[in-house]
Parts: structure tokens; C-alpha cells; sequence
């Protein structure tokens, strides 16, 4: 069992090379569903996640290699299998996102429910009433939505509320309906956007990707493509809040900086340095950490992804912060590690408030979720002494290399094997 070691107090300096965004990659392997032709995605992260996508593509009948950082999809000898099953779904809540593309290619879709997760119940009312406006016939039976349609064709879908794996599962779902389709209300996240353009590649009409409304002119069939992933903005705001905790001075190359505006607003505001060199961003900590308020809010709001990472730099900070989650109910799990390293936080509801003390201790930890992880080794990297976090497969399934690209601008962080059961 693999745990992560990081002894604190060192200031961070160098270069870290920002990789690919997972959460960009994962719908447009998905989109590959879409064309039969031999795909290639570049500048893939080497994640749990992205293996994961692979594994259920070649259960639905791709040929996937993975030699990261590129991806090659085509279709397979035999026929295409539009089952997507519970034991690959529940490893991954973004395996939903071939429901569209399957029953948009095939006619018929048989995928798992992912059920709920860590950090909230996340129900998938928005992509069911969208597939029905295109015509789709949608039953749930034994835990498996079943979708079938003929072919889809055009509507106007109004989402109740943004939701980010809604918008791409239906866009995908349009790309190969008749006619010209609306969708209202729509998450407005880059990843978002950045489906739009593969989208366009392929052949399909978008227009107003990465705004609230989107229309999408569908095909009849659609091309393979050749794409290169946009850089992971929440993976950048996480070094950035890294760079906070410890002080130093690092350089992000490829750091998406405009996607990353409201987290840079919060960070600049706590008293950390950030400036755009070309197309890279220097961070910098020369000071002492302010608090900073923040509120969660869709894009482009301050994003949920980077809550957990933010609230451990305000553990040491000057002063009281006040953090409100609105977007997932359980997404405060992080407190209780946090407080055991030391840290004073008061959670009310969907509030925390963070009292800022005057060091952080090492102590062994226990990663909840994938965010939740990332913030326990930013309080790693500035508590004194040792710190343990378990359950790194957390840590594994969003950031690439995490502990090797640390190492590289100074921290003294390593990946340690832990026997079951073992102390601390």
C-alpha cells in the first residue's frame, strides 16, 4: 500500500511543467465513440483516470493504446458492445459520460448508475432529461440506465442548474442528431469549451462552447481527429497554493493563467506573487500569508476543485478565513486531517472557518478524496516534521507524478510502501 512521505519546511524553487487537463482528456476520449477512424489525443496526463477511460472503451469495443502523453483510439475487429458495466463505472463517476455517444452512434446504451462518492450524491437527472429531448426512450432497470433511440434529433434542452458532465454528455449526444440543438443554462468550465473545439474537428457545428448557451448543428457521421489537451488549471492552482504555504519562487510552465483568474484573485490578495512570463507564470511567496475569504462557485467562479488546496494554505495564514462550499455537501472532509496536523477550523453547515496558527505539525493522514489529498500535501510541505497520507490512489488518479515533481523544486517528499496494517 503506497503512502506519500513529506518532511516540511522547505521553501520550493525551479520549474514545474504543468501536464495535461484529466478532466479535459476523460470527454474527449469519450467523444472518440463518436467515428470509427483512428483518433489521437496529445499531451494526455499519465493517470489512474485515464486508464481507467482506456479499460472501458476497450470493454466497448476500441483499440486504445496508451503511451502516455498520447492516446490512440480506433475502432476495433467485431462488433462495438454499447455496455458500459457497473464494474468499471463505479471506478470512475465520469464513465457516464459514454452514455451520450453511445446512444447517439448506436441507437441503444446500457450504462451503470455511478451512484454517489465521497464528496456528494452528484445525480444524473440533467444528462436523462436532455437524451429525452433528442428523443431517446430512458428506463433504469437493475441499477442500469438504458437508453434507445433510433436517431437523436435536435431540441432545445434547458439544464435546471450548470452541470459540467451534463453539458459534454449532451453535446456529444448532438453532434450526431438531426438538425440544429440548443442548450441553455450550460456549465461554462474550459474543459467544457475545449470539448467544443475537439467537436469541431470532427465535424460537428458548436457554437458558444464555454458559455451558457451552446448550439450544436449534428451530422450524420463524424471524423476522427488530432488534438493536443489543454493544461490542467486546477493541477497549477494547487502548485501555486504549494509555493503559498512554503514561500519560494517557482516557475509553472504552460500554466492556463486565464482559466485559473479567480483562484490567481484569492492567492494575489493573501500576499503571494504571480506573473505571466510568455506562456509560463511565475509564483512567488516573499511575504507573510494574509486570509483570504471564498465562496465556491461554478465557472467562473472560485472552482470546488481547489476549496481543500486553498483552505490548507489559509491553515497558515494571518488572521480568520471564512470558506463556503456551495457546490458539493460533503466536500469538507479534509477538516479532521487537517486539524490533526494542527490546524483550528470551524465547519458549520457548508462553512468552514479557518483561524490561522502559527506552524503546522507532521502527523499521519488519511486522503478522502482526490482533492481532499492534494491539500494534505500542502500542509505536509510546511508542517514541521514528518507527515504520512495514505490513500494515495486518490493523489494517482488526478496528478501526474505529484512527489517527483515536488522533489524537483526542493520539498523532500517521496512515495513509501506501507505493509497493511502498518504504523503510523
Amino acid at each position: 500500500m503506497d503512502a506519500i512521505q513529506i518532511r516540511g519546511g522547505r521553501p520550493l524553487n525551479g520549474k514545474i511543467r504543468i501536464s495535461g487537463a484529466k478532466n479535459a482528456a476523460l470527454p474527449i476520449l469519450c467523444a472518440t465513440l463518436l467515428s470509427d477512424g483512428q483518433s489521437k489525443l496529445r499531451n494526455v496526463p499519465a493517470l489512474r483516470d485515464i486508464d481507467t477511460t482506456a479499460a472501458l472503451l476497450r470493454f466497448l469495443g476500441r483499440d486504445v493504446e496508451v503511451t502516455a502523453p498520447e492516446v490512440h483510439v480506433a475502432a476495433a475487429s467485431g462488433e462495438p458492445r454499447p455496455l458500459a458495466p457497473y464494474e468499471l463505472v463505479r471506478q470512475m463517476r465520469a464513465s457516464v459520460l459514454v452514455l451520450g455517444p453511445l446512444v447517439a452512434r448506436y441507437g441503444r446504451a446500457k450504462v451503470s448508475l455511478p451512484g454517489g462518492c465521497a464528496i456528494g450524491a452528484r445525480p444524473i437527472d440533467q444528462h436523462l432529461k436532455g437524451l429525452e429531448v433528442l428523443g431517446a426512450n430512458i428506463r433504469v432497470e437493475h441499477g442500469y440506465v438504458v437508453a434507445e433511440a433510433p436517431r437523436l434529433t435536435a431540441g432545445e434542452i434547458v439544464f435546471d442548474i450548470p452541470t459540467v458532465t451534463g453539458t459534454e454528455n449532451l453535446m456529444m449526444a448532438a453532434a450526431l442528431a438531426k438538425g440544429r440543438s440548443v442548450l441553455v443554462n450550460c456549465a461554462r468550465e474550459p474543459e467544457v469549451e475545449e470539448l467544443g473545439r475537439v467537436l469541431n474537428k470532427m465535424g460537428a457545428r458548436v457554437e458558444g462552447a464555454g458559455t451558457a448557451v451552446i448550439h450544436i448543428e449534428g451530422r450524420d457521421e463524424l471524423d476522427p481527429f488530432d488534438h493536443a489537451v489543454i493544461s490542467d488549471r486546477i493541477e497549477a492552482g494547487t502548485f501555486m497554493a504549494a509555493v503559498g504555504a512554503t514561500g519560494g519562487d517557482v516557475l509553472l510552465e504552460n500554466a492556463p493563467l486565464d482559466d485559473l483568474e479567480p483562484v490567481v484573485v484569492k492567492l494575489r490578495k493573501a500576499g503571494l506573487e504571480i506573473e505571466r512570463e510568455g506562456e509560463h507564470t511565475r509564483v512567488r511567496r516573499l511575504g507573510r500569508l494574509k486570509a483570504v475569504d471564498a465562496t465556491t462557485a461554478p465557472h467562473p467562479g472560485f472552482p470546488t476543485d481547489m476549496q481543500a488546496q486553498f483552505m490548507a494554505l489559509m491553515c497558515c495564514a494571518e488572521g480568520r478565513a471564512v470558506l463556503t462550499e456551495t457546490i458539493f455537501e460533503n466536500r469538507f472532509m479534509h477538516v479532521p486531517e487537517l486539524m490533526r496536523m494542527g490546524a483550528n477550523i470551524e465547519t458549520r453547515h457548508n462553512t468552514a472557518v479557518v483561524e490561522g496558527v502559527k506552524k503546522l505539525s507532521g502527523a499521519s493522514v488519511m486522503a478522502t478524496d482526490l482533492r481532499a489529498s492534494a491539500s494534505l500535501v500542502v500542509a505536509g510541505l510546511v508542517a514541521e516534521d514528518e507527515t504520512i497520507v495514505r490513500r494515495v490512489y486518490h493523489l494517482d488518479r488526478g496528478y501526474e507524478h505529484i512527489e517527483d515533481k515536488l522533489a524537483a523544486v526542493g520539498a523532500d517528499i517521496q512515495r513509501i510502501s506501507l505493509e497493511r496494517g502498518a504504523l503510523p
